[in-house]
């Protein structure tokens, strides 16, 4: 079903250079920034909403409440929104696309509840959760399709690319000895990172014996990134049920350990651009703390913060090397981020004082600089928001 976007709100605002916190140190500067168009993206009759993916075209994907308190994959596209529907259970999310077929995917519930009692998707449900294909029909309409599992029960679908190939996870039917003791949700299967393509399903390998991994993204070329390690309590960082330990790149086959910025475990790259530009977040030597990471040459370097904070996370980088992601201060407050041309930018600065909705995480950049993610109300309800240059910038 398709509604408008009453609730949005758009206007274009000027940000002010901040000056650096030190001389020395980032790579990273901060100037003049330009403007941006800001527009509330609006929910489907409930209360809440999330966008995860801005096409080239400047079409959304994420969720968005329904009237029931659930949350729908939905489509914003032209001003209207669209319901994307779920496999028969109350909630799926749409992670990625469309792509130029049109293509969407992600993952939703299904009608059963999972036999070993897991919520692979993380919706509190326990019922299985299965990745999904959605392609466009006559009139409007269109159909959601689930990808097949290793043997398992439950899939999660991160990425397509214009090829029509679909990263993402899924669980085979092995036991996993890894998966610590849990009252609520336990995970109980092993997951593995998965390719799907041709009408198949193809497992990607991890390293250094890690049982379960998850792949969040591929380009066109087919190359994909993600992470493996262990298996945890499910993981809203994430969106798994693991404990990451090492960022991987898998290229034709075969499986590269990125390194990190000298942690030993939270290793994650959780995008690459169609020039092989890797970007993700890893631990800092001592674990205690984390950066936002640029893989590029073979070498990973640190994107450092905001001025000021304590941890980044770098989640979508465009072709152009333009990087978005979030910083984190010491006392948890989160701010989106925008590392272009040498500059980090707070894109929490882009409305005005006294705005009902402030920026919260900018999840996805695409080639015209268009940047989707989640602002938060008083309340602390989360809204999708868009951020369009108002110039050629970027």
């Amino acid at each position: 079903m398709k509604s408008s976007i009453s609730s949005s709100k758009s206007f274009c605002i000027a940000r002010l250079g901040l000056a650096l916190a030190v001389l020395a140190a980032p790579i990273w500067a901060q100037e003049q920034k330009p403007r941006y168009t800001f527009t509330d993206l609006g929910a489907l009759g409930g209360t809440s909403s999330m966008a995860f993916y801005v096409d080239a075209h400047g079409a959304v994907v994420g969720q968005a409440g329904v009237p029931d308190g659930s949350q729908h994959a939905t489509l914003w596209i032209k001003g209207l929104k669209k319901d994307l529907g779920t496999l028969g259970g109350a909630n799926s999310v749409a992670f990625s696309g469309p792509n130029e077929r049109g293509q969407i995917v992600g993952w939703a519930e299904t009608g059963s509840a999972d036999p070993n009692g897991e919520d692979y998707c993380g919706f509190g449900t326990h019922l299985t959760c299965l990745a999904f294909l959605w392609q466009p029909g006559p009139w409007g309409h269109g159909v959601m399709t689930p990808f097949q599992t290793l043997g398992g029960n439950n899939a999660e679908a991160n990425s397509i690319n214009n090829r029509g190939e679909v990263a993402g996870s899924a669980e085979n039917g092995t036991t996993d000895s890894t998966c610590p003791g849990q009252t609520i949700a336990p995970q109980t299967l092993q997951f593995k990172p998965v390719i799907w393509r041709s009408g198949g399903i193809e497992e990607l390998p991890t390293v250094s014996g890690d049982p379960d991994g998850v792949a969040y993204q591929m380009n066109d070329d087919g190359d994909t990134v993600g992470t493996s390690g262990t298996c945890s309590a499910y993981n809203f960082n994430i969106l798994a049920n693991l404990s990451p330990v090492h960022a991987l790149l898998w290229h034709k086959g075969s499986v590269k350990d990125l390194g990190s910025l000298g942690g030993k475990t939270g290793n994650t790259a959780f995008a690459i651009n169609n020039g092989g530009d890797v970007v993700g977040v890893s631990d800092l030597s001592g674990d205690q703390a984390f950066d936002a990471f640029l893989w590029k040459n073979g070498k990973m370097n640190d994107l450092h913060t905001l001025p000021g904070d304590f941890a980044s996370v770098a989640l979508s980088i465009n072709d152009r090397g333009d990087v978005v992601g979030v910083s984190i201060s010491a006392s948890g407050n989160i701010r989106p981020a925008l590392w272009h041309d040498r500059n980090i930018t707070d894109l929490s600065t882009v409305v005005p004082s006294g705005s009902a909705l402030i920026p919260f995480i900018a999840e996805y950049i695409n080639l015209r600089g268009e940047i989707v993610g989640e602002a938060i109300d008083a309340s602390g309800t989360l809204h999708a928001y868009k951020l369009t240059p108002c110039d050629d910038r970027i």
